[in-house]
């Protein structure tokens, strides 16, 4: 059964608010439902209704029929859930629409009209359907050059608290004007970012995620994220962000140091240790 593989992913990374985005290992299966129906889905998978993120983006995309998805990826918790499966159920929808194989590279500026249009932004879609570190703004996006030669030698440690919370809500308590000053502060500390990724200057990372534009203000409404950000910091991280909306907190750290901040961080959450996702959305044969 042909199936795709799609990470999860974490957005924004500080200061590049709907600008930047990156893959993590952490994974969705989506397939088209064949002839054969439920009794032949994979383990754990479920058929997705006409709700389903996957099925808005499949029907979205041309799709016809039905899908199924298998996820890793926590729901509602900043970790590119719903980006992952839109991503998922768009390549088959414009694969089966266009009657191209799933492998053509030309399916995936489709795929990012689709998934942007129905997410709102491009960071998290992007990231998915790439790997690795993208820049995207809102319809196109490019993969950061040598990002590999930073985050290779980094994990990156997330946690997970037990609450959710919604990304349209959050986003609607934003401000819909920003003090020129922040404006200007997270311009230059995105460009730094990008920059230190490119050249794989690790020294550079934790100064250049600083933000002003909207981690604050979401934090408010998840003062335990707060607390789990500053325990990374506190443990040794060697930069850490809010990811995506939130609740989940990131940080990147030194691969052998991964274990011993993800035990510091506070109980009433999990922590997980994970690393860079490079291949993006997968054709999967099995």
């Amino acid at each position: 059964m042909k199936h795709v593989r799609v990470p999860g992913s974490s957005a924004n990374l500080g200061p590049g608010f709907d600008a930047l985005g990156m893959a993590l290992s952490l994974y969705a299966d989506v397939g088209v439902v064949e002839v054969a129906g439920i009794d032949a889905l994979p383990d754990r998978a479920r058929v997705a209704d006409e709700h389903h993120p996957a099925t808005i983006a499949f029907r979205a995309a041309g799709g016809v029929g039905s899908v199924w998805v298998r996820s890793d990826i926590p729901m509602g918790r900043g970790l590119g859930f719903s980006g992952a499966v839109r991503v998922g159920g768009a390549l088959l929808g414009v694969s089966q629409s266009c009657g191209a194989p799933l492998g053509d590279h030309t399916l995936a500026q489709r795929v990012i009209d689709v998934t942007a249009n129905l997410e709102g932004h491009a960071d998290n879609v992007s990231a998915s359907l790439f790997g690795g570190v993208v820049a995207t703004n809102g319809r196109r996006a490019v993969r950061v050059p040598l990002a590999t030669r930073v985050v290779d030698e980094l994990a990156v440690v997330v946690w997970i608290p037990d609450f959710t919370t919604s990304t349209s809500e959050s986003r609607a308590k934003m401000p819909t004007a920003v003090p020129f000053d922040d404006a200007v502060f997270n311009v230059t500390h995105t460009a730094l970012l990008v920059a230190a990724l490119a050249a794989g200057d690790i020294d550079v990372l934790g100064d250049a995620m600083a933000d002003r534009l909207h981690q604050d203000l979401r934090l408010t409404k998840a003062e335990p994220s707060r607390v789990a950000l500053r325990a990374m910091r506190d443990a040794g991280a060697v930069g850490a962000w809010l990811s995506g909306s939130g609740p989940t907190v990131a940080c990147f750290v030194r691969a052998d140091e991964a274990d011993s901040l993800a035990t510091a961080l506070p109980e009433n959450g999990r922590a997980r240790v994970l690393t860079v996702d490079h291949h993006g959305a997968q054709i999967i044969n099995v």
